[in-house]
């Protein structure tokens, strides 16, 4: 069962430390309990992604910078998601403005290495 992506979703990544509070934008657009639904295209840093709190990735390069630095002990730094592209499986039949909306099935891949899932869709009212 698929329930729509909205404002307060959590989400994590296996190279963060902490979960984040996911954020659709709140133009015009469809409202559940009160919440901006999200679309395939809400993915910005710091906008709609939050940072994981540290991130442990070698592929982020302040990771691979600091662990270089540390003479190879892994050290985890400020994580800040980098999207690398929009989100995956948006829902196939769902449009919100044009755009398809995006699920708790929905995954969004980081240029670090990682792959943003979602813990709680926000809502557990609508299913799509």
């Amino acid at each position: 069962m698929s329930f729509c992506l909205c404002t307060g979703a959590v989400l994590n990544c296996p190279f963060g430390s902490m979960p984040a509070t996911f954020s659709a934008l709140p133009v015009p657009r469809v409202m559940i309990n009160g919440r901006p639904a999200g679309v395939m295209t809400d993915m910005a840093p710091a906008v709609n992604i939050p940072p994981f709190g540290m991130c442990s990735s070698l592929g982020n390069p302040t990771v691979a910078a600091a662990t270089s630095a540390a003479l190879g002990a892994l050290t985890p730094m400020p994580c800040v998601p980098v999207p690398a592209g929009p989100w995956l499986t948006p829902s196939p039949k769902v449009s919100i403005g044009g755009l398809p909306a995006i699920s708790n099935d929905s995954k969004l891949m980081c240029a670090w290495g990682g792959q943003i899932a979602v813990q709680f869709a926000g809502q557990t009212s609508v299913q799509l």
